[in-house]
């Protein structure tokens, strides 16, 4: 029997674009059931009780929640292709440990850029640069952040490259004035079509955010 695999989905969500990367990279078919966020389905609600938050993976009936959560779980399930974490533990728990610095710093400066104003906005715009910046290094001159393969810190950062153009449009910056080599990194990873098709339109992001905010 074939597995049952459902996405509740965001477009513009770059949790969302994790988990359809990685089922992309794994050839995974799945169903994907977009969301309504300000009016959230009985299905969302009843498979993330919790925190009510997509994305959600429901395989076989078992939901999954948490972006990271979704890859590492695809990562185990589906092994017989494109493996997305290294299988070394201490390179491993470095590609958590920056994955988890994405999510607490860099996500939590990006926001600011659009979410706030003057003072604010500006302290976030250098938080969020600097963020930027620790991970260029981190890459370093790697292809990859997983080394010469694409990977799952690759998939932790590249959703945020649908925001750099709202980012940069808010903040009136420029990432790659600041960081080159990340936006070559991100240029690369947008040849693959795991990435090319799973992520959002750049311009309709902004547009999503020009309404919400």
């Amino acid at each position: 029997m074939a597995d049952e695999v459902v996405l509740l989905d965001f477009r513009a969500s770059m949790f969302a674009m994790r988990a359809r990367v990685a089922l992309a990279e794994k050839g995974v078919k799945y169903e994907n059931r977009e969301e309504d966020l300000r009016n959230k389905s009985s299905l969302l609600q009843q498979m993330n009780p919790v925190h009510k938050k997509i994305p959600v993976l429901i395989h076989n009936g078992k939901p999954v929640c948490e972006s990271l959560i979704i890859v590492q779980y695809v990562d185990e399930v589906w092994r017989d292709k494109a493996p997305l974490l290294p299988s070394d533990p201490y390179q491993r728990a470095r590609s958590r440990f920056w994955a988890d610095f994405i999510d607490k710093k860099f996500y939590v400066a990006s926001r600011k850029l659009w979410g706030t104003q003057g003072e604010e906005q500006e302290a976030g715009k250098k938080e969020f640069i600097e963020a930027l910046k620790q991970l260029e290094g981190e890459l370093g001159d790697e292809p990859y952040f997983e080394g010469e393969s694409f990977g799952f810190l690759d998939i932790a950062l590249i959703p945020f490259y649908s925001w750099f153009y709202a980012y940069e449009t808010y903040g009136n910056f420029s990432t790659e004035a600041e960081c080159p080599k990340l936006i070559e990194w991100a240029r690369r990873c947008m040849h693959r079509e795991s990435v090319s098709k799973s992520l959002a339109d750049p311009k309709k992001v902004y547009e999503s955010l020009v309404n919400r905010v």
